[in-house]
């Protein structure tokens, strides 16, 4: 797979791999199944109050990884994208926490415009899972777990992905001794 090395996903994870505080782990995904299936491995060290931020282009596997997210916490509903209403809040079926699913998109502002979505009120009690969040949620939490897709560019229709995990914040301080393959 030849993905963009300028590409926001890897100069997102490049500014933050050498920070002390921050735990990489690098991951090939080959199909979308296997990316449904990191994303209910992810749901399995996930509690209330840690906020993901997913980083990549369109069509990288942002949502599909939300998917496996909401099918590993048990989540009520189907994980689609949230790109026209901007949030979606899938209640636990069970014990677990609620799934709040943010697509930033459209958000030009910083935490500012964020906060009409409460989501600093919604994050003790919820993963809260933000798409395009780079330079507006940061602020909600000192600890987070920052995820870049890169995919191939151009007339390709290779599904590959490589994804790099950046757990940031002592909360992700094992982050690299779980195991993460296989994930189906």
């Amino acid at each position: 797979m030849e993905a963009a090395q300028n590409s926001p996903a890897a100069a997102g994870a490049a500014a933050y791999e050498n920070a002390p505080s921050a735990v990489t782990v690098k991951l090939a995904v080959d199909a979308p199944e296997q990316m449904r299936a990191l994303g209910r491995r992810l749901a399995a060290v996930l509690r209330p109050g840690d906020l993901v931020m997913l980083t990549g282009e369109l069509g990288a596997g942002k949502t599909t990884l939300t998917r496996g997210l909401g099918e590993g916490l048990g989540v009520r509903g189907a994980v689609t994208s949230p790109t026209f209403v901007i949030v979606r809040v899938h209640p636990p079926l069970g014990d677990g926490p609620a799934l709040v699913h943010v697509d930033a998109y459209r958000l030009g502002g910083g935490l500012d415009e964020m906060e009409d979505l409460d989501l600093d009120v919604s994050l003790p009690e919820s993963v809260v899972v933000v798409e395009w969040g780079d330079g507006k949620v940061e602020e909600l939490s000192e600890d987070r777990l920052q995820v870049f897709i890169d995919r191939a560019v151009g007339d390709t229709d290779d599904e590959r992905r490589s994804v790099t995990l950046l757990g940031v914040g002592a909360r992700w301080a094992g982050l690299r001794n779980e195991s993460w393959a296989p994930w189906a």
